[in-house]
C-alpha cells in the first residue's frame, strides 16, 4: 500500500530571478514576523514601565502573541482553504500590519494585549501558506530549499531585525519598534503583489478537506516531533543569558552579540536543514535530532569559558534550525489534500515547544540543579523528540512501499 499522494497543487513554476523575487518577498514577511515576536522581550522592561504594570502582566504581552500563533494558526489557514494562496498571504499580512499599528497606537496594557493577541494570529497560517506557494512554484527536486528560503527571513530577522528594532525602541521609545514592523508589513504587502503570481485554487480545495487532515495520525506524530523535540532546543535558548553571564562569564554588555550569534546559527542551520530535505525528509529529521541531542548534552561543559559557551550558542542555533524545513516539508506529505493547515500547524507546535523547554528549564533551576541543567534536560527531550520520529518512520515502513518525498510534488 503507498502513501495517498493529493491532486498537485495548481503550480506556475519559476525558475532564476522571478522564483528569487518571489521568495524574497514572502521572506520579507517572515521577517517582519520574526522581528515583532521577539524584539518585544528586549523592551519588555520599558514597555512595562511605561502601561504600569508588573512583571507577570507585562510577560502577559508575550504570551498573548503565543497563544495568539497556536489559535489562529489552523483557524486560519482552514478558512482560507478555497481562497487563492497569494490573495491569502496578502491578506494576512495586512492583518500583520494592521495589528502592530495597533499596537503602537495602543494606550493602555488591554489595548496592548488585544493587540499582541491579534498580531499573534496571522503568524502560523501566513508560514504556511508561504511554505505551500514556495513549494508550488519551484521545482520539485528543490522544494525543500524553497520552503528553507521563506523561513529565513525568520532567522535573519535575529541576527539583523531584532537586534536593529531592539536599538530603535532604545532611542525613540519601545512603540517605535512597533511602528518599524508595521512599516515592513506594508512593504511586504507591495513586494508580494508585484512577484508572487496569483495561483488558481487547488482542485479540490475545501474547509472540509483541510480539516480532514486532523484525522491523519502522521500529522499529530510530525507535530509530537516538532513540540517534543524542539522543547529541547527552548529549554536552552530560553534561559541563555544567565548561563552566559553566570556560568561563562560573559558580560552581560556583550549579550547582543551572543543573541547575534544564536541567529547566525539559526540562518546557516535553516539553509542547511532545506538541502538536506531534498535529499531525504525522514533521514534530516533523524539527523537533526540527533545532532540537537548531542549539543544540547556538551553544552554544559562548553559553557565553562566564554569561547566555547559562544562557539555553542551558535551550534544550539544552527541544529534547531535545520530540523525546520525538513518538519514543514513532512507536514505537506502527511496531509493530501490540506497542505495550508498541515504547514501552518508547523508554528503552532513550535509555540508549544517553546512553552514546554521553558517551562521545563525553569523548573529544574528552581530546583537549584544551576543554569546549565535545562540543557541536559533539552538533551533528554531531544532523544525523546528523536524516538517519536523513528516510530513515525516505522509506520510509513509499516504501510508497504512508500513513494519518495522527491516524486511527490506540492504543485
Amino acid at each position: 500500500m503507498t502513501t495517498p499522494v493529493s491532486r498537485p497543487i495548481p503550480s506556475q513554476r519559476l525558475t532564476g530571478r522571478p522564483l528569487a523575487l518571489a521568495i524574497g518577498a514572502l521572506a520579507m514577511g517572515g521577517f517582519a514576523l520574526g522581528t515583532t515576536e521577539f524584539t518585544i522581550m528586549g523592551l519588555l522592561e520599558d514597555m512595562r514601565a511605561d502601561l504600569g504594570v508588573d512583571y507577570e502582566r507585562g510577560g502577559h504581552v508575550i504570551s498573548a502573541y503565543a497563544l495568539g500563533v497556536v489559535v489562529g494558526a489552523p483557524i486560519l489557514a482552514t478558512l482560507g482553504a478555497k481562497k487563492p494562496q497569494r490573495t491569502v498571504a496578502l491578506a494576512l499580512m495586512l492583518v500583520i500590519t494592521l495589528a502592530n499599528m495597533s499596537s503602537f497606537l495602543a494606550s493602555g496594557f488591554g489595548w496592548m494585549l488585544a493587540s499582541r493577541f491579534l498580531s499573534g494570529l496571522p503568524h502560523g497560517a501566513y508560514f504556511g501558506v508561504a511554505a505551500v506557494i514556495a513549494a508550488s512554484l519551484a521545482d520539485p527536486a528543490r522544494r525543500g530549499r524553497a520552503i528553507s528560503m521563506v523561513m529565513l527571513g525568520l532567522s535573519i530577522a535575529n541576527v539583523v531585525g531584532v537586534p536593529f528594532a531592539t536599538w530603535i525602541g532604545q532611542q525613540f521609545g519601545w512603540r517605535s519598534m512597533f511602528l518599524l514592523v508595521g512599516l515592513i508589513g506594508a512593504g511586504t504587502l507591495v513586494l508580494i503583489r508585484a512577484f508572487v503570481p496569483a495561483l488558481p485554487v487547488r482542485e479540490g480545495a475545501s474547509i472540509r478537506g483541510e480539516l480532514g487532515a486532523l484525522r491523519r495520525p502522521q500529522l499529530w506524530m510530525t507535530l509530537l516531533i516538532g513540540i517534543v523535540g524542539f522543547g529541547g532546543f527552548f529549554a536552552v535558548y530560553s534561559y541563555i543569558s544567565p548561563v552566559m553571564t553566570e556560568v561563562a562569564g560573559v558580560r552581560a554588555s556583550l549579550l547582543p552579540f551572543v543573541v547575534a550569534l544564536y541567529g547566525m546559527g539559526m540562518v546557516v542551520g535553516n539553509i542547511l536543514g532545506g538541502r538536506l530535505a531534498d535529499r531525504s525528509i525522514m533521514g534530516s529529521i533523524y539527523g537533526s535530532m540527533a545532532a540537537i541531542a548531542a549539543v544540547l548534552l556538551v553544552f554544559p561543559l562548553a559553557a565553562g569559558t566564554p569561547w566555547s559557551a559562544c562557539l555553542f550558542v551558535f551550534l544550539v542555533g544552527a541544529t534547531g534550525s535545520t530540523l525546520i524545513p525538513p518538519l514543514q516539508a513532512r507536514l505537506l506529505d502527511v496531509s493530501p489534500g490540506a497542505p495550508s493547515l498541515a504547514s501552518s500547524m508547523n508554528h503552532s507546535s513550535l509555540n508549544l515547544a517553546n512553552a514546554l523547554g521553558a517551562a521545563l528549564g525553569g523548573a529544574v533551576i528552581t530546583a537549584g540543579w544551576g543554569f546549565t541543567a535545562p540543557a541536559l534536560v533539552g538533551a533528554g527531550l531531544a532523544v525523546l523528540g528523536l524516538g517519536v520520529a523513528m516510530v513515525s518512520g516505522r509506520m510509513d515502513r509499516g504501510r508497504g512501499p512508500r513513494t519518495e518525498r522527491r516524486s511527490v510534488p506540492v504543485g
